[in-house]
């Protein structure tokens, strides 16, 4: 799989980033999630799974740049 960056809220361009797979998917770069009742809420995290936090405006930020 190769990655391809598409943007990050950090200045140093460090996490929280997200990039673009080869294979048409999304890879979160952020911080792992270790709150245990965060984690609680979530549902259905398979083995191999995990949380990582990244803000909403990043989210958006790299919606607009792809869907423009």
């Amino acid at each position: 799989m190769r990655l391809r960056f598409l943007g990050s809220t950090s200045e140093a361009g460090a996490c929280p980033s997200l990039y673009e797979t080869d294979r048409g998917t999304i890879v979160v770069q952020g911080l792992h999630v270790t709150d245990a009742a965060a984690l609680a809420d979530l549902r259905h995290v398979l083995d191999g799974e995990t949380a990582v936090e990244v803000p909403r405006e990043l989210l958006v930020d790299i919606a607009r740049k792809v869907l423009s």
